[in-house]
């Protein structure tokens, strides 16, 4: 009956929880074309990087780590706190690409 519920204020153009607040995917946004491809032990930022570190980068979404909330969905509540959000692609307005096409976000340079 869950379901039922669910598709009907769905149809009838009502929020359900789970609009409120999207759960990224993957699908939901994809790198620019110009990232880097790693290979998996590359993909994502190091356990225990430093927020804004080298090593605090996801490969995969061409992000800091510690902000992808496409490999973390705990951080959507935060970002949607303070604003920063992109209801229609489902990622932080400061991350959204498709709406802010001139935004340049790069990964810091190796220390050293």
């Amino acid at each position: 009956m869950n379901l039922f519920m669910l598709l009907a204020l769905t149809a009838c153009g009502g929020e359900s929880p789970e609009a409120a607040a999207p759960t990224p995917s993957p699908e939901t946004h994809e790198a620019p074309a110009s990232a880097e491809h790693h290979d998996d032990a590359d993909a994502h930022g190091s356990a225990g990087a430093a927020p804004g570190a080298h090593a605090d980068w996801c490969g995969e979404h061409a992000v800091p780590e510690s902000q992808c909330t496409r490999c973390n969905a705990s951080l959507v509540p935060a970002f949607q706190a303070t604003g920063d959000w992109c209801p229609e692609h489902g990622l932080p307005e400061s991350q959204c690409l498709e709406c802010n096409p001139d935004l340049s976000i790069e990964r810091p340079p190796k220390e050293g």
